[in-house]
């Protein structure tokens, strides 16, 4: 009876599910069907032989990756930079969504369009602007650093400074694209209540703690739970351009790692291996905040 009601109601909304196809399609084909190549991870991949004719040599490249030279270094970086980002990347967006609540009339509109930009800035262009700020030769930071009274500094050359340059260039570039989604949350609030938070003498931070955050708590819930399954995901496009060899051993992380020994050293299994670890952490990562959520609160991705 199930299965034919089912059947009913899919055939009753079939223009809905044609719109959803092609979607459905892409997931298929994009990020289902590349998973058959995940066997190379537990092959000696050979070009000639083909996937299936490649032999079979089990979690080899798995050990090789936990006892090599780079292992702790590579964790280490990808933790730190993740960590860092979500500390300080996530909490900040929320706060402005909050502020520009606030605002009224065509001043909030130009203020998030003011910190939207920079999230349609390319990645090139970004670590361009970041090499052109602070370059020990003609960079602004560098040309006030002077004028204060100090040397000259080559920022992108500190292993030191890195992470922080990282971290908050990004900040910087996406706060104001992922605020759009608390904002969104937050035009779900009835005014009236404000309305009579205000004739009871509520201040505004006593409206924002009881009344706003409370309905943007699901959204944040959700998010970080999707957050925290990229905790060891650190894209290796950004980090890739700022990376030298003089900030290597806090700017290697396991992106860049599988890039350079996958694509550049063509040495696939390996790679694969070592891209195949990263995402079963995220997926654990990911059950695990979402079993933690579940358990204390009423929202959860499953």
């Amino acid at each position: 009876m199930l299965k034919v009601n089912t059947g009913k109601r899919m055939w009753k909304y079939r223009s809905y599910y044609f719109f959803l196809l092609p979607a459905l399609v892409y997931v298929i084909i994009f990020h289902y069907g590349p998973m058959y190549g995940l066997q190379i991870a537990f092959k000696n991949y050979r070009g000639a032989l083909g996937i299936t004719g490649s032999p079979w040599i089990g979690f080899k490249h798995f050990i090789d990756f936990f006892n090599g030279y780079y292992f702790w270094m590579l964790i280490r970086n990808t933790l730190v930079i993740s960590v860092y980002s979500l500390l300080v990347g996530f909490p900040i967006p929320i706060i402005l969504a909050l502020m520009l609540n606030e605002l009224k009339g065509t001043y909030k509109k130009t203020i998030q369009t003011i910190f939207y930009a920079p999230h349609f800035i390319s990645m090139v262009v970004l670590v361009g602007i970041i090499y052109t700020m602070f370059s020990p030769s003609m960079g602004v930071v560098n040309t006030i650093l002077e004028a204060l009274g100090h040397e000259r500094v080559y920022f992108v050359a500190l292993p030191s400074v890195f992470r922080h340059m990282y971290v908050w260039s990004g900040v910087w570039q996406n706060m104001g694209w992922s605020a759009v989604i608390y904002l969104a949350a937050l035009s779900g609030v009835d005014p009236e209540l404000h309305e009579a938070a205000r004739i009871d003498g509520a201040s505004l931070w006593q409206r924002i703690v009881h009344i706003n955050l409370p309905t943007i708590q699901p959204t944040i819930i959700i998010l970080l739970i999707m957050a925290m399954g990229h905790l060891v995901s650190v894209g290796y496009e950004k980090i890739f351009l700022m990376q030298n060899s003089l900030n290597i051993d806090t700017s290697e992380v396991i992106s860049t790692y599988v890039y350079k020994r996958g694509i550049v050293n063509t040495n696939y299994s390996f790679s694969s291996a070592v891209g195949l670890f990263n995402n079963v952490i995220n997926a654990i990562l990911l059950v695990i905040a979402n079993g933690i959520s579940r358990k204390f609160t009423e929202t959860s991705l499953f």
